[in-house]
């Protein structure tokens, strides 16, 4: 299999998943009219692989969607067949900037985790597992398959969806977040759910003129009146510093972070510590990962990180990456070890897929 360049940024894949009829194609197809510009690639129950233009008709994707009998990709397909499609859709030449898999209603999460972290694809990385959970028939489908609050507890981000249909919202929105490990719980109907949760919405230069992630919080003229205020859901922060941070400092804080903090990406300057590196960071719910990358020549040294996430207090989270500033003149030679542990290490993350 081919490497990447050196600047092939990796492509995040985000499992989507939740029993049937939850409203997960629906999600799907809100997100491909909503992407701002942003390409998706599709792998949709089980078998068909496509790419799709963000800002193409979503009607057009179960035309193109082969699907297998049993309806589960989880058992129908093995880490090396789900490489070919990631392989596919990860052709610089298409574009892509996200993969989502929709999940059968009838899989099993944690083992499509596993594929992916078994993936041996060098230009994919593991984006999270979104489940969607249907308000009015939580309870039933919580006693019909009690296995649900094993998927929930393993999910960076859990969207209650249909609420507006729902006599009880808030007493179900309440019981899902006392079932979840620390991640973000967000309530949607519709689908409807602001689509940085998941994927960068700033096209890259080969596609402006298109819609940006700005044009939405400007965005008035929808078809009906559920469809805006999408970011109402979420709070984010976006912190810059020109001092470097301190690794230990900034491992206390990440290995701290709050409950509902959904995701973090940028760059860290660590100064001192590698003086010939700028660390990617990309972290969704508990997966966390830093990439080293030689720093581009002729720009200034900056720490650039975005923060979002679902009830979250993104004053509180400024000031503590504040803190983290790093003031002394001399590194420490263990103070990345810390940090080390988060470099890709494929053996560590089967072992531990959260």
């Amino acid at each position: 299999m081919s490497q990447p360049s050196p600047k092939t940024q990796q492509i995040p894949v985000v499992v989507l998943a939740g029993f049937l009829g939850s409203g997960k194609t629906t999600l799907l197809n809100h997100l491909l009219h909503r992407s701002g510009g942003s390409r998706i690639g599709a792998i949709v129950n089980d078998f068909g692989a496509i790419e799709i233009d963000a800002m193409a008709v979503a009607g057009a994707l179960g035309d193109s969607t082969v699907s297998l009998g049993n309806g589960c990709l989880c058992c129908a397909v093995d880490a090396s067949e789900l490489d070919q499609y990631l392989e596919r859709l990860a052709e610089p030449s298409l574009g892509i900037d996200v993969i989502v898999i929709e999940a059968s209603g009838l899989a099993e999460p944690q083992e499509l985790v596993r594929m992916l972290l078994a993936s041996e694809h060098p230009g994919v990385v593991y984006g999270g597992l979104v489940e969607v959970v249907d308000a009015v028939e939580f309870d039933d489908t919580r006693a019909r398959h009690p296995e649900i609050d094993r998927h929930l507890a393993l999910a960076d981000l859990v969207v209650v969806n249909k609420l507006d249909r729902a006599a009880d919202g808030e007493r179900v929105l309440g019981l899902v977040r006392s079932l979840v490990d620390r991640a973000a719980v967000v309530p949607a109907t519709y689908g409807r759910i602001d689509p940085e949760f998941l994927f960068d919405c700033r096209p890259g230069e080969e596609r402006i003129g298109q819609l940006s992630f700005d044009d939405l919080h400007e965005h008035g003229g929808d078809d009906d009146g559920h469809a805006g205020h999408l970011h109402a859901a979420y709070d984010s922060l976006s912190f810059a510093s020109r001092e470097p941070l301190d690794p230990r400092r900034l491992m206390t804080f990440l290995d701290s972070r709050p409950e509902g903090l959904y995701r973090i990406k940028g760059y860290v300057d660590f100064g001192p510590y590698d003086v010939r590196n700028r660390y990617a960071v990309h972290a969704v719910g508990r997966f966390l990962r830093f990439y080293p990358e030689p720093w581009p020549g002729g720009g200034e040294r900056l720490t650039q990180l975005v923060l979002i996430g679902s009830g979250i207090d993104a004053p509180a989270l400024g000031k503590e990456l504040e803190a983290c500033g790093s003031e002394a003149p001399h590194a420490d030679e263990h103070g990345m070890w810390g940090v080390l542990r988060y470099v890709r290490d494929p053996e560590a993350d089967l072992a531990d897929p959260a």
